[in-house]
């Protein structure tokens, strides 16, 4: 699987998606959908390009076609609706939208006209896809299309083309490493490893992926350690050490002190059981959970 690139399956071919969670935080990904965040209760901090959003009940977020973003907090309390479709939905020769901001606030929906337009949004993708009555994808992309271009008219900006080139540049070179700690992390790897494959400084190459990320880039690639390795124990019959050692770690004392780190659990009891964790709803990678469609343990709790 590639780090934190979410390529999600769809099962009916029909490239649009919708759910609702509770208290989720994840961390930084990237996918070629668009993705609509809507905050029904409390609050959201997500950040999306480098920025900081705090979300309250009534926002929408909207997270454009491979825009990096991440929800750094473990323990929010909210309650977010998801719609996620491909932007071919909106037009073949879709591009970024650039809009002056990503999130869009309650007020500004009401100042749109839009408040209502985006509560009925969500209802109907949600009620058209689980029903799959006859025309459902006409009738969403429809909808879907309506909404972002009365959107998009309302709410649009342009970047300098500066911005955007520096910045596309940045995000390549991230991603080419998070695909690689993917890959590698069963190896050994530190932070001057990674900082040499960005041919950065190591305090310049932390700060950029503390930024980019979310989180610094230990957190990071332990994260993605104890995701496999949570995996491997849910689906296999591997002793526990040695999930330990195929997952990158030295010995099985700091394994299992990372593991209750990152999940609250010890892994003896906490992954052998499925039914303990079916309450559970989402990793700390949503893009591993999305993509793994809810089979892996979920390592963030609600």
């Amino acid at each position: 699987m590639k780090a934190l690139h979410e390529v999600r399956n769809y099962p009916t071919g029909y490239m649009v998606w919708e759910d609702c969670y509770d208290n989720m935080g994840f961390l930084a990904h990237w996918h070629r959908e668009i993705e609509l965040i809507y905050v029904r209760e409390g609050k959201a901090n997500i950040s999306i390009e480098n920025t900081e959003l705090a979300a309250r009940a009534g926002d929408l977020i909207v997270v454009d076609t491979g825009d990096f973003h991440y929800s750094p907090t473990p323990k929010q309390k909210n309650r977010l609706d998801f719609i996620l479709f491909d932007p071919s939905i909106i037009s073949p020769y879709y591009h970024h939208a650039h809009f002056f901001s990503p999130l869009v606030t309650a007020d500004m929906l009401k100042k749109y006209g839009m408040t209502k337009a985006t509560q009925k949004l969500f209802d109907l993708v949600h009620t058209e896809l689980e029903r799959e009555d006859s025309y459902y994808q006409e009738i969403v992309s429809a909808r879907l299309r309506d909404f972002m271009y009365r959107l998009r008219r309302r709410h649009q900006g342009q970047p300098a083309k500066a911005d955007i080139s520096h910045r596309a540049a940045t995000l390549q070179d991230i991603q080419r490493l998070l695909v690689y700690i993917d890959q590698h992390y069963d190896e050994p790897m530190t932070l001057a490893d990674a900082a040499e494959k960005m041919n950065l400084s190591q305090n310049h190459f932390s700060q950029l992926f503390s930024n980019v990320v979310g989180i610094n880039f230990l957190s990071y690639l332990n994260t993605v350690r104890i995701e496999h390795a949570a995996y491997m124990i849910q689906n296999s019959k591997m002793k526990i050490i040695d999930v330990a050692l195929a997952c990158g770690f030295e010995n099985i004392r700091s394994f299992n002190r990372c593991f209750k780190q990152y999940t609250g659990y010890p892994p003896e009891s906490s992954l052998r059981s499925r039914n303990r964790f079916a309450s559970r709803s989402h990793s700390i990678r949503e893009s591993w959970t999305r993509r793994n469609m809810f089979r892996a343990c979920p390592l963030w709790s609600c």
